[in-house]
């Protein structure tokens, strides 16, 4: 395979490998970055493709297992700055509660709360007239979506202290 063809291929599988990492979980501002990624380390490594068909799914492979590295190492660094908070005499988690809960939606936040006061989803059925399974998969999805909400505002937290980082070290 020549560059051309990689170059056209690159044109038009960038955004279906965005997707793709997005469709995977990935944050929609991390996702980029890593496709961008992927498809360098796909060119620098073109040798090894048997097949140039499968292009664009080689290097949505080489972005997921890219991403998932990435994602890795942002937990690690929030784990090690949480460690780094808890010696603080403050009750950081209450804190944290309030501030997700703040960020999910009205309908989120109340079944949210209902479930951290230790109601059940067949107490929550019975109370809105709803099935349990209704119930039980809308506590679910206010649950992912509050879990999408942190992992977002943990990716934006990241780049901000990288660039600080490298703002400060670059003095």
């Amino acid at each position: 395979m020549d560059a051309t063809v990689f170059a056209n291929t690159y044109k038009k599988g960038i955004k279906s490998t965005i997707n793709f990492l997005s469709s995977r979980g990935i944050p929609r501002d991390m996702a980029p970055e890593c496709a961008q990624a992927a498809w360098a380390k796909g060119w620098e490594r073109l040798k090894q493709l048997r097949d140039e068909s499968l292009l664009v799914s080689w290097v949505n492979s080489i972005a997921l297992n890219h991403s998932r590295r990435a994602m890795k190492k942002a937990r690690h660094e929030v784990a090690w700055t949480q460690d780094r908070e808890r010696r603080t005499e403050m009750d950081l988690a209450a804190i944290d509660v309030a501030s997700i809960l703040q960020s999910c939606e009205p309908k989120d936040r109340e079944l949210l709360e209902a479930q951290l006061q230790g109601r059940s989803a067949q107490e929550l059925a019975a109370e809105t007239g709803l099935t349990e399974t209704a119930m039980r998969l809308r506590c679910l999805r206010a649950r992912r979506a509050a879990r999408e909400n942190c992992r977002s505002r943990a990716a934006a937290h990241l780049r901000r202290l990288r660039t600080s980082d490298l703002a400060t070290s670059s003095r």
